[in-house]
């Protein structure tokens, strides 16, 4: 176990420390685990990759006493760790376990489990998937914090912690050292998320490819679309979307979006949010932001050009939406992630 210890010191960055080396993700699992929330973590994490091909991440499974552990499909799984890794992890996660979740209150997590979370609290940040926030909830950790979790859980959750903020539409909330997301697949968008928090958008949009999966979803979209894919005798927004995509540099209008799928702006505006969960000009914004995030990362264009070739018109204007997207100027986000992709 002082072998393991050091390893992981060693792999794992703290605060101060250089931001150099694998980053230690240690998954917390329990018995009723869902095994797709476990896999995800492992191969989105395990996917993350330096320019020179060198893993960034190195995932460790865990559970409150080592062995096999129960799911909730007819396999059980088994975790090589205990909860000891916990103190020297960079990350901690924790996805649901829907055999107890529903089940927690405040101050009342079994006493293995409260030791877990109480080792977890080391960590640079600890993340929860689907209803594994009733954990984090349970200790505390969220108290005075926004957060979500599964959209049929959120009734029960916000009237089991009513020192929590929740916000039952989304699909994850960042609330700096501890995070918390909705239904399995948004497990998938947190550990983006996070891998673009550590390394930039180009290492998350490779993560994505390689796992053919969405490579951006902003955490305030909505959790559940009521039409996610157009009826059929209906007229999709898709194609006024991906036309958008090429012309992301020109001062686009609503009207000139529902042209292109020869609808009214009002009907355009409507099926829009029916299919994304977000009105056009949220869509539009974040696509810019995310335009920017290349650029910023990949080119060496000043800010009034990249705002141009984005969109923003100005560099004003694209420093006040990239600090709403992002939450760091467009500045501070180049000299961290320049070059990384």
């Amino acid at each position: 176990m002082a072998m393991m210890c050091k390893y992981l010191a060693m792999a794992t960055r703290k605060p101060g420390q250089p931001e150099t080396g694998r980053r230690t993700v240690a998954v917390l699992v329990r018995d009723g685990v869902l095994p797709m929330e476990l896999g995800l973590v492992h191969q989105l994490f395990g996917s993350a990759r330096d320019a020179a091909g060198a893993p960034l991440y190195t995932p460790l499974t865990c559970a409150l006493r080592p062995g096999m552990v129960d799911t909730d499909a007819d396999f059980p799984i088994r975790a090589p760790h205990g909860i000891e890794i916990l103190a020297a992890a960079d990350t901690v996660i924790v996805p649901a376990s829907h055999r107890e979740d529903e089940s927690l209150r405040p101050g009342e997590l079994p006493p293995r489990l409260a030791e877990a979370v109480a080792l977890a609290s080391s960590a640079r940040r600890v993340a929860s998937i689907c209803t594994g926030a009733f954990v984090l909830a349970a200790a505390g950790l969220l108290d005075g914090r926004r957060a979500t979790t599964h959209w049929l859980s959120a009734d029960l959750f916000a009237r089991a912690f009513p020192a929590v903020t929740v916000d039952p539409d989304v699909l994850y909330v960042d609330e700096g050292a501890v995070l918390t997301s909705a239904g399995e697949a948004a497990g998938v968008d947190l550990c983006l998320h996070l891998i673009r928090r550590d390394h930039g958008a180009a290492v998350a949009a490779a993560v994505a490819r390689r796992t053919v999966v969405p490579p951006h979803r902003e955490g305030g979209q909505a959790q559940y679309i009521q039409r996610p894919v157009a009826e059929p005798e209906s007229t999709s927004t898709g194609a006024a979307r991906a036309w958008a995509l090429t012309r992301l540099g020109e001062p686009l209008t609503l009207a000139e979006l529902a042209a292109r799928a020869s609808m009214s702006v009002r009907t355009f505006s409507r099926r829009f949010r029916d299919e994304t969960g977000l009105t056009p000009v949220q869509w539009l914004t974040q696509r810019r932001v995310d335009r920017a995030r290349q650029l910023l990362e990949e080119t060496d264009h000043t800010v009034d050009r990249v705002a141009a070739e984005c969109g923003f018109g100005t560099g004003a204007s694209l420093r006040a939406h990239f600090q709403a997207g992002v939450g760091v100027s467009p500045g501070a986000y180049r000299a961290t992630f320049r070059g990384r992709g």
